[in-house]
């Protein structure tokens, strides 16, 4: 979906007229700080001392909540709450909102509001606490629910049916007359999403999960791996099948995979470089396809826009989040996606070009001619700032503790820990200017270090290119005393491809994360600044300028008509790869091992299948081989 679609559909969905049945639920989140905390008198105890307290809506009110942040038109609501302060807490967030209370109804008895009580203390949810899960649906409000929603069927496009608890409003008495209304309503769209009971209600569309869908299908055995696109397709397959509606089978960071008339399709996960919060992500998710399919969308236009709120709303922690249009646009304009990942994950199931080492992911350049070319430099072409992570990851891990360092337990160092790899793994070979501002959302939300004292991007950058620049300086005074030369620092064959490429009569681009004065220098001094002359760049200190981007949009503004065909990249990181495969360019993904300087490296080869590579080479050693492929 490009940036303008989708400003159209987020307008349109302004106009949407939505209803929800379900089980309404009320978050509660107490912020706890210990440093408040006293021993009770009565008791002996420590106490719980809450800094902060936070309600939202959960369950179907999340998903109300999601389609109010996006702004769709008119949501009625139709559920049932108690006679409680909870439920009096959620009439007052629902009637400030503008919603339709008229199907709320209010069960004196049996009946206590849903609710999620989540003590949280140092970005961790402890024990929760939850209200409502001895309640006793009433006959008659089963009725008077059923009737306000088929009063009010004809002032709504589409109907969502949420079913989240046992004990809540989906008895079996009361499925079978709801099934018995969609029944009764063809005209009129209904999608449900239940926990538990996603094979009935006829007559609807589905959102289940891979788990749910497995467990539904007649196939039987273990549910397969959310990352196998292929096994998760004949789910959906057999099961629109079965209900003749469309079924959207959700697949965690995996995206989701849609099944209708036009047959299956699938929308890759979005690549999330911030810290996630996955709770409330699926009904952020039916939030986005039932506005959609509202207003008219198909079903894998809706299933990109659900996509989209979702991975908005992960990224808010310890909240049950939702998504602005703005947001959303923000993360639409330009998503990055993970692209095969069950290849990705399993290295036993690539298929090489034969007799070689060459990985086709996607397939080969049938019916382009290469006339740019663009390589990364460091891991792609030099070895020079090889083991940069482990220079970067302990002054991360020490950026985030500060003073507290030599006090916090095991298990806290090793969560800061885990967090800073997992993301020097996700934004590899983007620029360390932008690296460092993430650093900084890690320092804060590690909570260690004082605000007043969190350095800005700038000043981490620093700290982390002082302690870079020795080690690399270290190694050119080698290369200058002849201690080691330069085949020691350049990936194996790389100058012959690099020349072979040249009498191609192609145009060679240099494009680095690193800062552009130190790409010339170390281009230079390997001996690589020959075949790119001018064509170096690398970043300014601008986070909006990103090298591999400005030298993709300029290649391709010059060459214009088919441009895509003629580009072709080299790099070992996704940054490059995935921004050539935005663009529809070829890529071949380099899984280099910096260390031995040829050979696979089996991390670099999951990251840049995910980016979206067609190709995969652990090197230049069969460059005869692989400039066939490219030059057939």
């Amino acid at each position: 979906m490009t940036p303008t679609d989708l400003s159209a559909l987020l307008s349109k969905i302004r106009t949407a007229r939505i209803g929800i049945l379900g089980d309404f639920c009320l978050d509660v989140y107490l912020l706890l700080d210990p440093s408040a905390s006293e021993v009770s008198v009565e008791t002996g105890l420590s106490t719980r001392a809450v800094r902060t307290q936070r309600y939202t809506l959960g369950g179907a009110g999340n998903v109300a909540n999601n389609l109010l942040t996006m702004g769709t038109g008119h949501l009625a609501i139709f559920g049932v709450i108690g006679r409680d302060p909870y439920g009096s807490e959620m009439q007052k967030m629902l009637v400030r909102d503008g919603v339709d209370l008229d199907g709320l109804i209010v069960q004196w008895e049996t009946w206590d509001t849903h609710v999620y009580t989540k003590p949280c203390e140092r970005d961790h949810e402890e024990h929760r606490i939850d209200f409502g899960n001895f309640n006793h649906l009433q006959s008659t409000t089963a009725r008077l629910l059923l009737e306000q929603l088929e009063r009010k069927l004809p002032d709504l496009d589409l109907v969502i049916v949420n079913q989240q608890v046992i004990r809540g409003l989906h008895t079996k008495e009361f499925r079978q007359q709801l099934e018995e209304l969609i029944l009764r309503h063809p005209e009129h769209r209904f999608i449900v999403d239940s926990r538990h009971y996603s094979d009935e209600f006829a007559g609807a569309m589905r959102k289940v999960n891979v788990l749910e869908a497995s467990r539904i299908s007649r196939r039987g055995g273990e549910a397969p791996e959310p990352s196998d696109g292929p096994a998760v397709g004949e789910l959906a397959l057999e099961l629109y099948d079965r209900w003749g509606k469309p079924v959207f089978v959700t697949r965690g960071e995996h995206g989701c995979t849609v099944c209708d008339a036009s047959g299956v399709r699938e929308i890759p996960g979005l690549l999330i470089l911030s810290p996630v919060d996955p709770v409330g992500a699926g009904d952020s998710m039916l939030a986005g396809i039932a506005a959609s399919m509202a207003v008219g969308a198909d079903a894998f236009a809706a299933a990109e826009l659900g996509t989209l709120v979702a991975g908005v709303t992960v990224q808010k922690l310890l909240v049950t989040g939702t998504a602005s249009p703005e947001e959303i646009l923000a993360l639409g304009s330009d998503p990055d996606f993970r692209y095969k990942p069950d290849l990705a994950r399993q290295p036993r199931k690539a298929v090489y070009h034969p007799g070689t080492a060459i990985e086709i992911v996607t397939g080969l350049p049938r019916q382009r001619r290469f006339t740019h070319i663009i390589f990364d430099h460091d891991g792609t072409l030099s070895t020079l700032r090889q083991g940069w992570e482990e220079i970067m990851e302990p002054m991360m891990i020490r950026a985030i503790l500060g003073a507290t360092a030599s006090d916090v337990d095991e298990a806290f160092f090793e969560e800061v820990r885990s967090a800073v790899r997992d993301f020097i793994d996700k934004t590899t070979g983007i620029q360390t200017l932008v690296q460092m501002k993430g650093l900084i959302d890690l320092v804060r939300r590690f909570k260690c270090v004082p605000e007043d004292a969190i350095l800005d991007a700038a000043g981490y950058k620093r700290v982390y290119n002082d302690a870079l620049i020795d080690m690399v300086n270290a190694r050119i005074r080698q290369l200058k005393t002849g201690e080691l030369t330069v085949e020691d620092f350049a990936m194996k064959k790389a100058h012959e491809l690099l020349r072979a490429l040249a009498q191609k009569q192609t145009t060679l681009y240099l494009a680095s994360g690193t800062d552009v004065e130190d790409v010339r220098r170390e281009a230079e001094i390997l001996g690589f600044a020959q075949y790119f002359g001018s064509r170096i760049y690398g970043a300014v200190g601008d986070m909006t300028k990103e090298a591999k981007r400005i030298v993709l949009e300029r290649i391709m503004n010059d060459i214009g008509e088919d441009a895509h065909k003629r580009i072709l990249t080299f790099g070992d990181g996704p940054v490059e790869i995935r921004e050539t495969h935005k663009r529809e360019g070829y890529t071949v993904g380099v899984a280099s091992n910096e260390i031995r300087r040829h050979g696979l490296e089996v991390r670099k080869r999951k990251r840049l299948i995910e980016a979206g590579a067609d190709l995969v080479i652990p090197d230049y050693c069969q460059m005869e081989s692989l400039m066939q492929v490219l030059f057939p």
